[in-house]
């Protein structure tokens, strides 16, 4: 994790790890993301611009929420193990992977992550993006904005789960992740 005196502010609860992957990591990732019959993500009835796939869990936004996914593939195994030890945590409590392609001009507005997840761990491919945070102090909104490296990784948990938003902005070149995320009130 970051404990240079001259790494960027992180909101309480983030974590962030460039080089999480190598760069063979990343290529093959990044092969097997654009192999996948990925769908246009919705948002009841919004369709985005960015295209998804889901693994373990899926979360509709038609009010139906969770449901099951097709099983995490065995190349994606050995990723989640090393996100949940990122997180410490067993691998087992990864029970969600969402794995997204941002086309050019594709981003997602401010949010948090449903409450029915607890931690959330991304992994960044393929090209940088600024991922945005904000929370309303008062009248004003205090913000942080984070580069999100291509093979890097973070964990939000705690206050950056709870008390932020995050956004990206509108990417300028293809980008994918992989965000696996642990279910609330389950024991890791």
């Amino acid at each position: 994790m970051q404990s240079d005196l001259f790494a960027p502010a992180l909101p309480e609860g983030m974590a962030y790890k460039p080089d999480f992957l190598s760069l063979d990591e990343e290529q093959n990732l990044g092969a097997r993301i654009a192999a996948l019959s990925l769908k246009p993500f919705e948002f009841q009835g919004f369709v985005g611009r960015r295209r998804t796939h889901s693994f373990g869990l899926h979360y509709a936004f038609d009010g139906s929420g969770l449901r099951a996914a097709d099983p995490f593939p065995d190349w994606l195994i050995p990723v989640r193990d090393h996100a949940a030890d990122l997180a410490g945590l067993p691998s087992e409590a990864l029970v969600h992977a969402l794995l997204i392609e941002y086309a050019l001009g594709a981003g997602i507005g401010w949010h948090r992550d449903r409450p029915v997840f607890s931690d959330v761990i991304g992994i960044s491919l393929c090209a940088p993006a600024p991922l945005r945070f904000r929370r309303k102090v008062g009248a004003k909104w205090e913000r942080i904005t984070v580069t999100a490296e291509p093979r890097s990784a973070y964990v939000l948990r705690g206050p950056a789960r709870e008390e932020w938003e995050h956004s990206i902005p509108p990417v300028d070149s293809l980008r994918h992740s992989i965000t696996f995320r642990s279910l609330k009130g389950e024991k890791p």
